[in-house]
């Protein structure tokens, strides 16, 4: 079968491997019919990521056709499934406690194990979701979507609250879209004017402020001098995560959804005068990912936007490399693997 490899940091090359086996009970073969593009899969070209071993086959965002699956499965060969990319131990402290997303040994498609920038792939039956009725594009944007209701999930605010979503990136948007879905009053902040543009004009967020000068008293323009009473950061910068903090609301929530490498200070007697929640969210559940599905199929999740750029196995190559260094107007990219 025809594999996209990621043979060094900068080079792409298209080659070909045996395809998956048979699958034993538990697990299933698939068809990869979309995989979306990561910010993961660009720093991973970029050589930026700092845990993995190349060469690597990247591609974690996925929708997928059911080939053949191992005895007594539920699935049908021809369904539609969206792709749960994180593969847990299913025995850790973690996992018993049903948050396989923080597994103690989890492995990742596309980073600590092979992904779909392929034909085929071998997956367990566990981590595979029926897309109900959702387009194989659409299906192909839940895993990144769901990163972003998980966070919402998290933050346990309730409806009513004033939420600043930091980064207007795929992240970020996912996280705006199902803050609002949850009820929330959202306001987008990044340092991009085209980014909070995009997200006015065809996501309809009205509240976007622009990082650098003036930030501050704009914030509290925004929430009559209060701050907000959650704030996510999907932003990915230790920076913008340090200053985060200043603008949660007395009694707050501020939830990191992105992860930086780097240490995060913060001043302790902030921390405490304003008795901040400081929440962690990493990765998804299968409620979140179900979540998702439901809600794109509700009509509430416009992913026809999200969706910016589009490109087939073939010229992911070329095209990966070109949007990895200009991503202007770049969103959401997905490649075509198997159009049916």
């Amino acid at each position: 079968m025809k594999v996209v490899v990621c043979s060094e940091p900068g080079r792409l090359e298209i080659t070909d491997r045996p395809r998956p086996a048979a699958p034993a009970e538990g697990r299933v073969r698939l068809a990869v019919r979309q995989v979306g593009i990561c910010g993961t899969d660009y720093h991973i070209f970029e050589g930026k990521h700092p845990f993995l071993e190349y060469p690597r086959v990247m591609g974690h965002e996925i929708s997928a056709t059911v080939i053949e699956a191992g005895p007594g499965s539920r699935l049908d060969p021809g369904m539609l499934v969206v792709v749960n990319p994180y593969i847990s131990c299913g025995s850790c402290i973690a996992c018993r406690r049903g948050k396989p997303n923080c597994c103690t040994a989890i492995r990742v498609l596309g980073v600590h194990t092979d992904g779909a920038f392929c034909e085929e792939i071998l997956m367990p039956e566990q981590n595979l979701y029926p897309a109900n009725g959702l387009s194989p594009e659409a299906a192909a944007t839940v895993e990144f979507l769901a990163i972003g209701a998980h966070a919402v999930r998290r933050s346990g605010v309730a409806p009513g609250a004033r939420s600043l979503v930091i980064g207007a990136g795929p992240i970020g948007l996912g996280t705006a879209i199902f803050s609002r879905i949850a009820g929330h009053e959202v306001t987008l902040l990044d340092t991009s004017a085209e980014r909070l543009g995009f997200a006015a004009n065809e996501l309809g967020f009205s509240g976007g402020l622009l990082a650098g000068e003036g930030l501050e008293k704009a914030v509290a323009q925004a929430t009559d001098g209060d701050g907000f009473d959650v704030v996510f950061d999907a932003t990915g910068n230790a920076t913008s995560m340090e200053r985060s903090f200043a603008h949660v609301a007395h009694g707050g929530t501020l939830v990191f959804v992105s992860v930086v490498k780097n240490d995060i200070r913060f001043s302790d007697p902030e921390f405490h005068k304003r008795e901040t929640t400081l929440v962690a969210s990493r990765n998804a559940t299968r409620e979140d990912f179900d979540h998702v599905i439901a809600s794109i199929g509700s009509g509430l999740v416009p992913v026809d936007r999200l969706v910016t750029h589009r490109t087939t196995l073939d010229q992911a190559v070329h095209d990966l490399p070109r949007w990895a260094h200009d991503k202007a107007g770049l969103v959401k990219a997905v490649i075509t693997v198997n159009a049916a």
